[in-house]
């Protein structure tokens, strides 16, 4: 069997890498190829572009990308052409894999969409599209695909593969055991895994260490950076204030981080799942522009942006959305992490709230289901009955 990825966040590279990985043990001889990550080009994947390079947020950062991404667009419809794939198996990346999936299902290439669009949350009205080009989702939440399927979508609850990363995740427990004699207390950082998050989110999260530090001089913080080169930005940003505070730098350390902490200060994102499975209560900012502001108030459809929250039905993460850049914001997100830090009892309260939900919730073995049903959909197809385009 042949498989063609179209993945283009960095968290998709992950999940799709173990995914490729669970295929390859139920289909030895099974081809893979197409757009993804390292990740996914280390688990064998034939790797036709680094679309992970070209992640970025927000209408103005897409624009000077749109050439590059219709040749994509192209080139992929050419190789599944020549190539016949099986399925074309998609994570996240809607804006550019929903052009991808409409050239697939001219080939009459069978389309799966792992790890879909949160359209519950934004833009529900695009739903036509998902029930035009895509055969089936399969959703990492519950309530997500209950509500795809109400509105006419083969939709699979299979669980959130970010849970098979932490059950699987080898912690440095050297990195873990040098930190662990450090008696200061620990607040981790976690400033997101993309430079557009970093470049909106950083600064308000550096005034609010600045103003926790006055309030706890006890405290280390410990930044949790995706790539070295984030770590540069922040560590510039924060090595230009002028009254410094305990602060530590790491690369690929986040589960570590996460770990060693009594509480986060985080990025809105999946890695949220994460904190909840660690059982480590977060507080979680979102800042964006105001494009985004107006969007957000007219077609945000759900409470939450905040995954842990949605599953939750409530705010078990304090999490903040706002689009301006003054003083009230970081005042009011430290003082929801000061409530930790300054009151054992609601620290520990939290964190038994964190346990009950991860109990019920953050089951592994996501990856695993996601190969099954992707095969049992599969299961009656007859390959060489492709129609050309």
């Amino acid at each position: 069997m042949h498989f063609f990825f179209s993945v283009g966040e960095p968290s998709g590279d992950e999940h799709a890498a173990h995914l490729i990985a669970e295929l390859r043990k139920r289909v030895p001889n099974a081809e893979f190829s197409g757009y993804g990550g390292p990740q996914m080009a280390a688990a064998g994947q034939r790797q036709d572009f680094q679309l992970t390079d070209l992640a970025v947020m927000g209408l103005f950062k897409i624009i000077p990308l749109l050439g590059q991404f219709i040749r994509l667009a192209r080139l992929a419809k050419q190789l599944m052409r020549e190539r016949k794939p099986d399925a074309l198996i998609l994570v996240d990346f809607p804006g550019f894999n929903f052009v991808v999936a409409k050239a697939a299902k001219k080939l009459g290439i069978p389309v799966i969409y792992y790890m879909p669009p949160q359209m519950w949350a934004w833009g529900g009205w695009r739903i036509g599209k998902i029930r035009r080009t895509v055969d089936r989702v399969l959703c990492g939440l519950s309530f997500e695909a209950e509500w795809y399927a109400d509105r006419g979508v083969d939709a699979v609850f299979v669980g959130h593969p970010f849970f098979d990363a932490v059950a699987e995740k080898q912690l440095d427990e050297d990195f873990l055991v040098e930190r662990s004699t450090d008696e200061r207390r620990t607040v981790g950082i976690l400033p997101g895994s993309r430079g557009q998050e970093i470049a909106r989110n950083w600064p308000i999260m550096l005034d609010v260490m600045q103003r926790l530090a006055a309030k706890h001089p006890n405290v280390n913080f410990r930044v949790a950076n995706y790539r070295e080169e984030h770590r540069t930005i922040c560590q510039a940003a924060y090595e230009d204030l002028e009254n410094p505070f305990p602060v530590e730098f790491s690369v690929g350390k986040t589960s570590e981080i996460i770990e060693l902490a009594e509480c986060c200060l985080i990025v809105s994102g999946s890695v949220s799942l994460e904190v909840m499975a660690r059982r480590t209560p977060a507080v979680v900012v979102f800042r964006y522009n105001m494009l985004w502001a107006v969007l957000d108030k007219i077609f945000l459809q759900c409470r939450f942006i905040t995954l842990v929250n949605l599953i939750a039905g409530r705010e078990v993460m304090p999490e903040f959305r706002f689009a301006s850049d003054d003083n009230w914001h970081a005042e009011v997100i430290a003082d929801a992490v000061d409530r930790w830090l300054a009151c054992p009892q609601d620290l520990d309260r939290s964190r038994r709230e964190l346990s009950q939900l991860a109990a019920g919730a953050a089951e592994p073995g996501a990856t695993s289901r996601a190969a099954d049903a992707i095969l049992e959909r599969l299961g009656g197809m007859q390959p060489q009955s492709r129609v050309a385009a």
